[in-house]
């Protein structure tokens, strides 16, 4: 789960949920949060993005096989 995940679940910002987090950092676990290196950060999105692309093809594959 992303931090904008979390924020949107609150209903509030990326950028306040962080400082929250960083006032009260004694209170999570040391692995609760960590950052992905800019490299990190761009194959996630192509994986994400590969993904569902591929489940948009299967999808539209299944449903002309069903019309068959």
């Amino acid at each position: 789960m992303l931090d904008r995940d979390l924020a949107s679940l609150y209903g509030v910002s990326v950028k306040v949920l962080n400082q929250a987090v960083k006032r009260n950092i004694d209170r999570f676990p040391e692995n609760f949060m960590f950052q992905l290196s800019m490299e990190e950060a761009r194959m996630w999105w192509r994986h994400v993005t590969s993904s569902r692309l591929r489940s948009q093809f299967v999808t539209l594959k299944k449903g002309n096989l069903a019309k068959e």
